[in-house]
């Protein structure tokens, strides 16, 4: 499947962009670099390189979250994301029909605020910046 994504975008097959599209693919989830450094063999700047390539083939797309951290996924079809002002958690919300701007497309949206954890109080972080979860 990889390998006739990157065939349909003349992309040239190489292991770093054929591993970093089954990662992201396998996660189903926006993630960052640190997110998923563990899981790759490359390095910082062939990420980027890579992942800027597949930004412009419109495979992938990302967004900022808190922080200044860009996040990315494979591109699937417009949706918004959630991201908790609190513990940094990014839920993606799905299909939600965007608001009727004349002249404009919106491909996707963000959201910022608190989640249900940590408006519910179950959700906080220890003194190194770690997220844990008390049981209601």
């Amino acid at each position: 499947m990889i390998n006739s994504i990157m065939q349909e975008k003349n992309l040239k097959i190489t292991s770093a962009r054929k591993e970093l599209l089954e990662v992201l693919n396998s996660l189903k989830r926006p993630v960052s670099f640190e997110d998923i450094k563990h899981k790759i063999t490359m390095d910082k700047a062939t990420f980027y390189r890579n992942i800027s390539k597949f930004e412009s083939e419109s495979l992938v797309n990302s967004f900022e979250s808190n922080g200044k951290k860009r996040y990315y996924e494979i591109r699937q079809f417009p949706h918004a994301h959630f991201v908790c002002n609190v513990c940094n958690t990014i839920e993606c919300l799905g299909e939600i029909p965007p608001p009727t701007l004349v002249g404009y497309t919106i491909l996707d949206a963000l959201y910022k605020g608190i989640c249900r954890n940590c408006t519910q109080g179950v959700c906080i972080k220890d003194l190194q910046g770690e997220i844990m979860y008390n049981s209601p």
